[in-house]
């Protein structure tokens, strides 16, 4: 269980992180634009650096006071998965075993379970720097991985990877999210969507907007919009119709011929309506669709300051 309170973090007279609390994580995703504060926060909870204030809980350990038994359950993949770039993968893996505490024949067994989870045995006797992004960040992974903590903390886990390397991550995480605690850091979108069950945007190092995924896009001032286009109605009349039912707002014209109709209000869908003035009318339709609210337009209303 992590528990974060009032956690705020200032370099000189600099606030990067401003008064942030959360609690019940689990699949949960950070996003933000560039700058936002995400890593802080990260490097906050893992007890990389000290809060200037707040605290942060792990299983009911302060990670400032009881820094070595918080750490203790939680794996971490900083920002461009650092490694040493001479060892071998085994090795390397070795490496931090050890210093997790593995002795003996327990070293072994640690390093052929994380190469099994996240897929390294191929490329186990090679040398890091040979090796490729996709395969450094499941590197970077499995030593995260590598005393099976209840906790994982992945900072862009997919930075750089082409489409089919991120897929495969994404799954890795969606599979250990299972038994663990997992959460993750980025600033692309497909990502909240494809891996998170909640999603937290942070700008300018505040939440501005903490939901789930399917909540953060009925935000969006688009959702349940519909587009209709009338066969022998102009867009004017059609425009005109719309606007006088209670459940449509905004009408906007569509270049193409059609009309782009908004609720009245996020929570009614003028779909029904709409269907039932066609019938009144005996419209003949030639397009009816309705759409879904997008992340991506909600994600530049709130770190634009355009979203309530």
């Amino acid at each position: 269980m992590i528990e974060v309170q009032n956690l705020t973090k200032q370099f000189g007279s600099m606030t990067v992180v401003k008064d942030l609390s959360s609690g019940n994580w689990e699949l949960y995703t950070l996003i933000g634009p560039n700058g936002a504060g995400k890593s802080t926060t990260m490097k906050m909870i893992t007890g990389f650096l000290t809060p200037s204030n707040g605290t942060v809980s792990i299983h009911g350990f302060d990670i400032s006071s009881q820094r070595q038994a918080a750490q203790a359950s939680m794996g971490y993949l900083p920002e461009g998965a650092p490694c040493y770039e001479d060892m071998t993968v085994s090795s390397f893996l070795r490496f931090i075993a050890e210093i997790r505490g593995a002795r003996g024949a327990l070293i072994k067994q640690w390093v052929d379970r994380v190469t099994e989870t996240v897929s390294l045995s191929d490329v186990v006797h090679q040398r890091i720097e040979t090796l490729s992004k996709g395969y450094k960040r499941r590197l970077g992974l499995a030593q995260a991985l590598i005393h099976d903590p209840s906790i994982l903390i992945l900072d862009e886990p997919t930075d750089g990877l082409d489409p089919n390397q991120k897929h495969q991550v994404r799954q890795m995480i969606l599979d250990l999210s299972d038994q663990k605690i997992v959460i993750i850091s980025t600033h692309i979108l497909e990502e909240v969507s494809a891996v998170c069950s909640r999603a937290m945007i942070i700008n300018a190092g505040e939440i501005v907007l903490d939901d789930t995924p399917e909540g953060l896009c009925q935000r969006a001032e688009g959702h349940r919009s519909v587009s209709l286009r009338v066969a022998g109605v102009g867009d004017e009349t059609l425009s005109n119709a719309c606007g006088q039912l209670p459940q449509c707002g905004r009408v906007v014209p569509v270049a193409g011929g059609g009309v782009l109709v908004y609720p009245a209000e996020p929570s009614v869908d003028p779909l029904a309506a709409l269907r039932e003035m066609i019938n009144a009318n005996n419209w003949q339709v030639e397009w009816l669709q309705q759409h879904q609210g997008q992340l991506d337009e909600v994600f530049r209303g709130v770190t634009g300051g355009r979203l309530q």
